[in-house]
């Protein structure tokens, strides 16, 4: 079992940024690919950003390439998501999650945390 806890969201402004943090405990953190997804009111789910256990590969969704970077200190069990230039669209529910297989693939991940708020107003 791997616990997640996000922490970092809040109420910013249109082109303000934002750092989330993921904390993890319990098995072991290094052995697991890490992803931030996220999910606004009345939409799916969908995946933002991930990072291998290596933190050597990276991928991020289209829509935040550019404006966000993923890492991870796996010394810490943390994992970050640093959020600049943030737009209204940006609004959702992020959710840390934790997964031996597919990097982007939202069903392959085995751990979810419970989330936290971004809001960005314009």
């Amino acid at each position: 079992q791997v616990l997640l806890v996000e922490s970092g969201g809040g109420l910013v402004q249109a082109g303000g940024s934002l750092r989330l943090s993921c904390a993890a405990s319990g098995r072991t953190f290094s052995g697991y690919h890490m992803g931030w997804f996220r999910q606004a009111l009345g939409k799916e789910r969908e995946f933002v950003a991930a990072i291998s256990w290596s933190g050597i590969v990276i991928s991020y969704a289209d829509s935040v390439k550019g404006r966000f970077t993923i890492s991870r200190d796996n010394a810490k069990n943390m994992v970050y998501l640093q959020m600049n230039s943030l737009k209204p669209g940006d609004t959702a529910v992020y959710y840390c999650a934790a997964t031996k297989q597919r990097l982007r693939e939202l069903n392959d991940y085995d751990y979810w945390g419970q989330g936290t708020q971004v809001t960005v107003s314009s």
